[in-house]
């Protein structure tokens, strides 16, 4: 990314509503996304040339999206399969894309039916897994039961507490209240959190992402074509993709992961920052993935916001609230806006830098980090105005 720091830049963006049932095709939610962000833009959609996606076999083609909106020449056409760890990762994959003169246009995005179709953990082929087959017999087959190991791992080494976790929880649900997008806008305290229903502990209710109908799109292109476009242009000062060793071949193969205590951050921190020429020190603002609370406090500190251990009490008296040091999920975050996988967090960054996020904008900003991934891999970006 040192060659392409600030080279390409986000021009549009576009989503539908996110809802538990949306009544229509997954191919037509991303069609309706790409298109709302193609008209953001201010381009038609005969300007788009390239597409990007990710999907877990809940979606649809990148090239029938581009069939379906009337894309006369499609130059690049690319589905990753891939989960919540890529949302970053399409966006980068699309300058790159255009940076080697495949595309000079790219829509990227992540449509799904999360709630009244494919359900994330349903419907698993446990035979196909290596790991996978040793749990299930024990019950231990859901991404709750996988990913409150790690947040247990982090609990023991560090005292990390259901308080700490409760704290973002409540944090996002109080931003989401002035999001007209979320899912959940209905208040919460920590009272409601600690009394929300136990799922797998140490996770509530309230700790786990919401399953979501809908899409999210981005439109990708030149620094210097999008500033002659309508909106004003969000630039990729950089970002990374990758994770630790022994990553294996399913979510279940985390079980040779060196330390649960740690993720993906920490791993991919250094190439980050020297990419975008910044430190955590620069970031105004966040958008962190958030599938489950820990997450955020394990990203915070393999990225260098504070020590690790010290997560925990970094989010704590209003550290990432609007108006503290960090501000983090402006819209609510995948807990309380919705869950595209990811991609809804790209969208939230470029409202706040565009300065269009209404009463929940945060002012004075010039920077903010999204990142996507909650165990072995992730990716992330820096995104500036």
């Amino acid at each position: 990314m040192y060659a392409l720091r600030n080279k390409y830049a986000i021009a549009g963006i576009g989503w539908t509503d996110f809802s538990k049932k949306s009544g229509r095709t997954v191919r037509s939610l991303a069609s309706q996304a790409c298109i709302n962000a193609i008209a953001d833009a201010g381009l038609k959609v005969s300007d788009i040339d390239g597409f990007v996606s990710f999907n877990f076999n809940d979606s649809v083609p990148a090239i029938s999206v581009a069939t379906e909106i009337g894309v006369p020449a499609a130059r690049y056409a690319n589905d990753f399969l891939s989960g919540g760890n890529a949302a970053n990762m399409i966006v980068l994959t699309a300058a790159a894309v255009i940076e080697a003169g495949l595309a000079e246009t790219v829509l990227c995005y992540r449509a799904m039916n999360g709630r009244s179709g494919f359900r994330l953990g349903g419907g698993r082929d446990l035979s196909a897994y290596n790991i996978t087959q040793f749990t299930a017999p024990f019950g231990w087959i859901t991404y709750p039961q996988a990913m409150a190991m790690w947040c247990r791992r982090h609990m023991i080494e560090y005292g990390t507490n259901a308080e700490q976790l409760g704290e973002i929880a409540v944090t996002f649900r109080k931003n989401a209240e002035k999001n007209e997008r979320a899912m959940q806008r209905d208040p919460i305290s920590m009272a409601d959190y600690m009394n929300s229903r136990m799922i797998v502990e140490p996770f509530r209710m309230l700790d786990i992402c919401l399953e979501t109908d809908g899409a999210c799109a981005v439109l990708v292109t030149s620094a210097e074509r999008a500033r002659d476009m309508k909106r004003k242009p969000v630039y990729i000062s950089g970002g990374a993709y990758g994770g630790g060793p022994d990553q294996g071949e399913d979510l279940f193969d985390a079980l040779r992961w060196p330390d649960h205590s740690h993720n993906y951050a920490k791993y991919i921190a250094d190439d980050l920052w020297r990419s975008a020429g910044m430190g955590p020190k620069d970031i105004d603002i966040a958008q962190i993935y958030d599938c489950f609370t820990y997450s955020i406090i394990m990203q915070l500190e393999g990225l260098g916001f504070c020590k690790e251990g010290e997560g925990g009490p970094f989010v704590q008296g209003g550290r990432i609230a609007p108006g503290g040091e960090l501000p983090l999920n402006t819209a609510g975050g995948l807990l309380s806006e919705g869950y595209i996988h990811g991609l809804n967090h790209v969208i939230e960054a470029v409202q706040q830098l565009r300065g269009e996020a209404g009463v929940r904008q945060v002012p004075d900003i010039e920077t903010c980090l999204t990142t996507a991934g909650a165990m072995t891999c992730g990716s992330a970006m820096v995104l500036r105005n």
